[in-house]
């Protein structure tokens, strides 16, 4: 384990760290990065002594110390490195370059860029270039046409997640373009909006033949989203087939990354030009189209490795908020676990995602992709298909390998879709292959 351009290691979260510094560097980088807490800078894994209170006081220093703010743009969380834990901060690149120390101003002295495994700080022109180019229009700096919002949608969702909207609840989300001026962000998360948000259902392999056109939108857009959300679920069915040896239980697609591309389809949609996003449900796929081509900066090559500029990060940190967003950049990289990178189509002012279902190709598309797992994957799922009801522990003893490389085992045959646990009836185990 070594540092890169895109990760970095600290030892702790001490006085003297300016971690601050190490944060703009990413933020104001193309890429993005990573900060390990724990970690020395030769690899060692040190550990974190108290990792939720160090959480906490990163999280109040990004939120406090850093201009124009980050909040959306870093992703905070602890994980386990053998009997040890560290601390992972995930950075975006942000949308609005130049960074800065809010005590120093858009100053070398407050701005850096990331170069190689340090973090430099920004010569001034590039910091006056970058000004020149932010993006003036963001949703954050439109004043809402109207102002006489109501959020009793937004305070519900956010009662549902275990937080309380307070009287600043407007102030810390992000929603005023003004000190009393709600932006467009607030418009687009109040109860009534002018949004619409369609899920079109056709009865034929064209537009031609419309069966449903369902509406959703007009209202707060949380709602919206999880309503999209409820009705691609209720149009993805499964399927089962019974073979001489096992109950095979198919859905037409992937409901992990369908999700993924709901999600990011509001969270990245380009709504200054009042274009929403489009859901288009057809007999032989499912259609995701949403507004803006990729964000300024980020190549394909960056999107499909899941680096992550949102367009939106007040949407970013409401949705990550509510539990809609799992981790920055996770989005993309799920998605191409389950469908390859031609479901994609990329233009000047649009970015499509087709998925067309699984009927018909679960033997072709699923069964080569078992020519990827590993010799032992391969034997945990051959044990699995031969006993759906194996616990962990039998798996243990079968392979002779410890309970806890089998969970890893378990995890990637999850993660691929090959398996998943009937819970809600018998426990067994579900084969998808």
């Amino acid at each position: 384990m070594s540092e890169t351009n895109r990760i970095e290691y600290k030892r702790e979260l001490s006085k003297d760290l300016d971690i601050e510094k190490e944060v703009i560097a990413f933020l104001n980088y193309h890429e993005g990065g990573i900060i390990y807490f724990g970690i020395d800078r030769d690899g060692s894994v040190i550990g974190v002594e108290d990792v939720d209170s160090d959480m906490l006081r990163i999280k109040d220093r990004l939120k406090n110390n850093i201009q124009p703010s980050c909040l959306g743009l870093f992703d905070v969380r602890s994980e386990k490195s053998g009997e040890e834990y560290l601390i992972k901060v995930t950075i975006a690149s942000g949308p609005e370059k130049p960074y800065f120390k809010r005590k120093y101003g858009m100053t070398e002295k407050g701005s850096f860029i990331r170069v190689g495994t340090a973090s430099e700080p920004m010569p001034q022109k590039m910091i006056e270039e970058l000004f020149a180019k932010r993006i003036r229009n963001s949703l954050g700096k439109i004043v809402s046409r109207k102002q006489d919002l109501r959020f009793e949608q937004l305070r519900i969702f956010y009662e549902e997640a275990g937080f309380a909207l307070n009287e600043n609840f407007a102030s810390n989300l992000e929603l005023l373009a003004e000190p009393d001026k709600y932006n467009y962000i607030a418009y687009l998360l109040s109860d009534i909006n002018s949004t619409s948000i369609k899920v079109a259902k056709y009865s034929s392999l064209s537009r031609t033949d419309l069966s449903e056109n369902n509406e959703y939108g007009y209202a707060c857009l949380i709602r919206a989203a999880k309503r999209v959300l409820d009705k691609i679920e209720l149009e993805n069915p499964t399927s089962t087939r019974i073979t001489s040896k096992e109950r095979v239980d198919t859905r037409l697609w992937d409901m992990v990354a369908l999700r993924e591309a709901i999600i990011n389809a509001f969270v990245y949609n380009d709504f200054t030009g009042e274009v929403p996003p489009k859901f288009e449900i057809f007999p032989d796929r499912i259609e995701i189209t949403s507004a803006g081509g990729l964000p300024e900066g980020l190549s394909k090559e960056e999107f499909f490795r899941g680096f992550s500029v949102p367009r939106n990060k007040e949407l970013m940190r409401i949705f990550k908020d509510l539990g809609m967003v799992e981790q920055l950049g996770s989005g993309v990289p799920r998605i191409l676990e389950s469908y390859g990178k031609e479901c994609f189509t990329f233009s000047e002012n649009f970015l499509r995602m087709v998925f067309p279902t699984q009927s018909g190709q679960v033997g072709g598309q699923v069964g080569g992709q078992a020519d990827h797992l590993t010799e032992r994957q391969q034997e945990v799922l051959e044990l699995i298909k031969s006993n759906p009801a194996i616990s962990r522990k039998q798996l243990s003893e079968r392979l002779e390998i410890n309970p806890s490389a089998i969970q890893k085992h378990i995890d990637s045959l999850k993660k691929k879709g090959f398996i998943s646990r009937d819970s809600e009836t018998t426990g067994y185990w579900k084969i998808h292959i």
